[in-house]
């Protein structure tokens, strides 16, 4: 594995210090643990946006969406494990 060097300010290695001595954790887990976590979730962060910009390039180029209030009552009655039919696509463009 290839080193890789991080200079931290002294109050936060010292935070960090306290929270895993009583773990029986090394800095290096610690710090390698918290890289992976972050990772994930800029790499989840970064999916996210592209889905979202697919969805709204899909949605200017239909010309369809769905009415948030017919969103929201769909999902109120699924949370409530009621039946309900799903919202239907409609234009919105005039």
């Amino acid at each position: 594995m290839p080193a890789t060097t991080i200079k931290l300010p002294a109050e936060l290695k010292q935070r960090i210090a306290s929270l895993i001595a009583r773990t029986g954790k090394s800095m290096h887990a610690f710090l390698l643990e918290a890289v992976e976590r972050e990772t994930i979730l800029a790499e989840r962060r970064r999916e996210f946006v592209a889905e979202a910009l697919d969805a709204r390039d899909e949605l200017l180029r239909s010309g369809k969406g769905f009415a948030a209030a017919d969103v929201h009552r769909y999902l109120r009655a699924r949370v409530a494990r009621k039946r309900s039919t799903r919202p239907k696509a409609r234009s919105w463009r005039k």
